[in-house]
């Protein structure tokens, strides 16, 4: 099962992500992307993405409000203190 990740939201300013931009993760360990990749993004995805490979996001407390199929993270900039920008990311699976 391949875990599809993209960008939601972009709280501030991220110079890797746009809103819209998407990587997947095949076969639970290769990363394919058109674009580049943030690696502090990354490592809020890290926790989660075997675990989604056989879990609904309900499971993990990451389901969204309104698509309980879809789980939600962000990358760790705290926007508001470094002038950066968070991402907010939708995860789904194939």
């Amino acid at each position: 099962m391949d875990i599809i990740v993209k960008v939601k939201e972009v709280k501030g300013s991220c110079p890797t992500f746009k809103v819209g931009d998407s990587f997947t993760l095949k076969a639970g360990y290769q990363l394919v992307s058109d674009g580049p990749v943030c690696m502090h993004a990354l490592s809020s995805i890290m926790p989660f993405y075997n675990a989604l490979i056989v879990s609904p996001p309900c499971v993990l407390g990451l389901e969204g409000k309104t698509d309980k199929d879809k789980a939600y993270v962000q990358c760790p900039d705290p926007v508001e203190h470094t002038g950066g920008g968070t991402v907010i990311f939708e995860i789904s699976r194939r």
